[in-house]
């Protein structure tokens, strides 16, 4: 049974969590979300915050005396473009856009842990808890890692958490290597000539090569997931033409995600993608252009950095599951874990919550101590 100022503390995290969700902002956007985690900090003595890290990013850096481990702990800001289909008192505010991946939760974590830090202040060591900026459009990393504010900030490890509906709440899932896929979006566009719909054979329509790209790319796809090859490739948009019935077309648009296990795979598939595309863009005469875009790094765990994470579990008696192969969505803290020495792991948010990224789903608050302990032990056993 928890006390009372642990009720309090859960009941003051529930809230804040709550206020983010009612004020979503896209990535890129984030500038009121990051002003609320600044003032939260404040509250929380670090030594350090920085602001405006790669965009509206906010670091703040805890430091015991003695000389130890830098370790950093990252949580995302951003919502996505979603309209919330809930009706509760905290639902979004902001038309079309809500925390549908749970980015509040994840951020409000880190709150917790820095109000934790408050009052147990380290002896030594050094800990970074970084408010990203930019996960869900695959810039916010980079751009974090890329910014001159944060050159001096050298990482021992790197840790972070997302939420994963369908587990029991407050399970901690772990893996070895990689975590979450290497994953790009695939821009393709195809120009031709217009002429008379009575007349097609007068101008290049790319109607026929549109449809053999997609066949072609599709067929590149490896649905077992044991395989070491596993890829999922996704048609995310399509667009020939205009709705003009006396003109025969002159120009195609054609999107897809490609994802597998690993960078060295993800590279091979975009030059295979790429000779597809030249190739049938010759065969029927057409001009060309590939953009790859969205871009997501194999999260690729370390091993000393995932036994941490299993022993911090088992000091907590929470229940684990080791999963055999990654989670198939992409996390740009691929980007840290290329870098550093680290792990992402999840944290069940109940069987019956609704998927990430639809429009019912909201974080439950009742896994958010989960996480907060989680990341309190790993500091613990670090510094031991």
């Amino acid at each position: 049974m928890m006390n009372t100022s642990a009720i309090e503390e859960i009941n003051y995290l529930t809230n804040f969590r709550k206020k983010l969700h009612q004020f979503p902002e896209l990535s890129d956007n984030e500038k009121q979300t990051a002003q609320a985690v600044v003032e939260e900090l404040k509250l929380c003595n670090p030594i350090t915050i920085i602001t405006e890290l790669g965009g509206h990013g906010v670091a703040a850096i805890f430091k015991g005396q003695l000389k130890g481990e830098t370790v950093l702990f990252r949580a995302e800001l951003d919502a996505l473009p979603i309209e919330e289909e809930n009706t509760f008192e905290h639902k979004s505010q902001h038309p079309g856009i809500s925390h549908k991946c749970g980015h509040d939760g994840h951020t409000t974590i880190l709150i917790g842990l820095a109000r934790i830090l408050k009052l147990n202040p380290l002896l030594k060591g050094e800990i970074i808890l970084l408010f990203q900026p930019a996960e869900e459009n695959g810039n916010g990393a980079r751009s974090v890692l890329a910014d001159e504010k944060f050159k001096s900030i050298k990482p021992d490890f790197v840790f972070s958490l997302h939420n994963v509906p369908d587990y029991d709440k407050g399970t901690i899932i772990v893996k070895n290597n990689s975590f979450t896929p290497s994953v790009t979006s695939l821009k393709i566009t195809l120009k031709g000539k217009t002429s008379h719909a009575a007349e097609p054979e007068n101008g290049i329509n790319p109607d026929l090569a549109l449809q053999e790209i997609i066949v072609a790319i599709k067929s590149l796809a490896d649905n077992n997931l044991d395989s070491d090859t596993f890829t999922v490739i996704t048609t995310v948009y399509a667009t020939l033409g205009s709705k003009d019935y006396g003109i025969s077309a002159d120009y195609a648009e054609l999107h897809f995600t490609i994802r597998c296990w690993t960078a060295n795979q993800l590279n091979d598939l975009k030059e295979i993608c790429t000779t597809i595309v030249k190739d049938i863009s010759k065969k029927h005469q057409l001009k060309h252009k590939l953009d790859w875009i969205f871009e997501f790094d194999s999260n690729k765990n370390d091993d000393e950095a995932v036994d941490y994470i299993l022993k911090a579990a088992e000091s907590n008696s929470f229940n684990i599951i080791k999963k055999p192969t990654p989670f198939k969505w992409g996390e740009d803290f691929g980007t840290f874990t290329q870098r550093f020495k680290g792990a992402m792991f999840g944290l069940g948010s109940g069987v019956q919550t609704p998927a990430l990224h639809n429009p019912d789903y909201d974080f439950p608050d009742e896994i958010t101590p989960y996480g907060v302990q989680m990341f309190y032990t790993i500091i613990k056993l670090m510094y031991a």
